[in-house]
């Protein structure tokens, strides 16, 4: 097949839906499809176009068999409302010309965010007669509405409306979570139009590791620490100051420390926090390089998923499967009725604690630091769920299936395809 990925946040970017999408390119074209993906100059999670990108308009890259068109966005390192919507205009409109330009997809994949994203899909489709998989990391406006970032009703009214205009004009949406599922159903959109394929870990490269001669434990003087861990973004959604309360209540232990990873103005606002709490148990750190990625994960004894309260109760973190393949155990301060907590009881690999609530944050890493036997078997149960449910080969086996299908229900293309997969 030839397949066009149309995806806003891919390689180098080191979080979020960019290792998702850069491993499922790498993946398809390893099973001999060719794969095209059309994604923004890398800014994440920083906002602010990496170096060796500024000042171009467009560039083409290849890695690992993947031909990847890039096209200029407009980015703000502290975006207000206009500075996102100009971003995602801009990337609807430059990004068009390289995926115009480009051999002809059999089918396309489109990830929301960003929800625009569906508007140069759709005619792409339109014109080269193809497919188009709406694949929704996240639903938009919903989630936006929800936590406040989006409340100009004019704006709510257009988001709506393009919301409704991406699902109707899909062939397929693809979801991540049963969460998903649900809410799409009750906004009337056809249950056979909607697909459930898990966000998926790489198991061989996330592994569980000894803690024993771990560098990072070493670099960091963690060694004979009992290591709580946070990695990822720090953002309105989050609420990491949870953290730095429940760890400021723990800072007479002096066997606990935490460990927060992320981005460098998410981590100025917590050192501020910690000041303010004097929380000196708290260890802040810039991200860590994504070959480095499962040995930071090995030095933790527990790592932490954060929620705020008002988080949409779909929302499905993608770290959740990162921390269960590396086989620790795992503390969630997230909405009890969320897909979250959901997904964390089932895998039987850590505890769910009310969100934004330090002491229970706090008692909760208390109960494991207390009970290490607790901890290990919480890790076993991590990891054989990860490899049981969210295994990187399953879901290519999902997509790939999907994509096929797609094709051969394609009047214009399927016979094509049908030719090919016989020889």
């Amino acid at each position: 097949m030839r397949i066009l990925i149309y995806s806003y946040n891919y390689y180098p970017e080191p979080i979020g839906i960019a290792p998702l999408m850069t491993e499922l390119a790498e993946g398809l074209v390893k099973r001999g499809h060719q794969v095209r993906v059309v994604t923004a100059m890398p800014n994440y999670p920083e906002r602010r176009i990496y170096d060796a990108y500024k000042n171009k308009l467009y560039l083409t890259e290849y890695k690992n068999g993947v031909q990847i068109q890039r096209s200029y966005v407009w980015i703000r390192p502290q975006p207000n409302l206009l500075d996102r919507i100009l971003l995602d205009a801009s990337f609807v409109v430059t990004s068009f010309v390289p995926a115009l330009m480009g051999w002809r997809p059999d089918v396309i994949l489109a990830t929301s965010p960003s929800l625009p994203v569906c508007v140069p899909t759709t005619i792409l489709g339109w014109l080269q007669n193809c497919p188009v998989v709406l694949n929704l990391q996240d639903i938009l406006p919903e989630a936006a509405i929800h936590v406040g970032l989006i409340k100009n009703k004019l704006l709510i009214k257009a988001f709506t409306a393009l919301e409704k205009f991406a699902y109707r004009t899909a062939t397929k949406i693809s979801v991540i979570a049963d969460g998903f599922v649900e809410n799409l159903l009750n906004k009337n959109v056809k249950a056979n139009k909607i697909v459930q394929i898990p966000n998926w870990v790489d198991v061989n490269f996330i592994r569980p590791l000894p803690k024993e001669n771990n560098s990072f434990r070493t670099d960091h003087k963690l060694n004979d620490k009992f290591v709580v861990l946070y990695s990822g973004n720090i953002a309105l959604t989050q609420g990491l100051e949870t953290v730095v309360k429940a760890a400021s209540k723990l800072r007479h232990i002096p066997d606990i420390t935490f460990v927060i990873v992320g981005e460098a103005q998410g981590l100025q606002r917590l050192q501020q926090e910690c000041q303010n709490c004097g929380a000196d148990n708290v260890l802040l750190l810039p991200f860590q390089p994504r070959e480095k990625l499962p040995e930071m994960l090995a030095a933790a004894d527990v790592g932490l998923v954060v929620q705020k309260k008002n988080v949409i109760s779909f929302n499905m973190p993608s770290k959740i499967q990162v921390l269960l393949a590396s086989g620790r155990a795992l503390v969630a301060s997230v909405p009890d009725n969320g897909t979250a907590a959901r997904a964390i009881k089932q895998s039987g690999g850590g505890v769910v604690v009310p969100p934004e609530d330090s002491d229970a944050l706090a008692k909760a890493v208390l109960d494991l630091y207390q009970h290490p036997e607790k901890v290990k078997a919480l890790g076993y149960n991590s990891r054989q769920f990860a490899v049981e449910q969210y295994s990187f080969d399953q879901a290519l086996n999902n997509y790939e299936s999907l994509f096929y299908t797609m094709i051969s229900d394609s009047p214009a293309i399927g016979s094509t395809v049908v030719s090919k997969q016989e020889v």
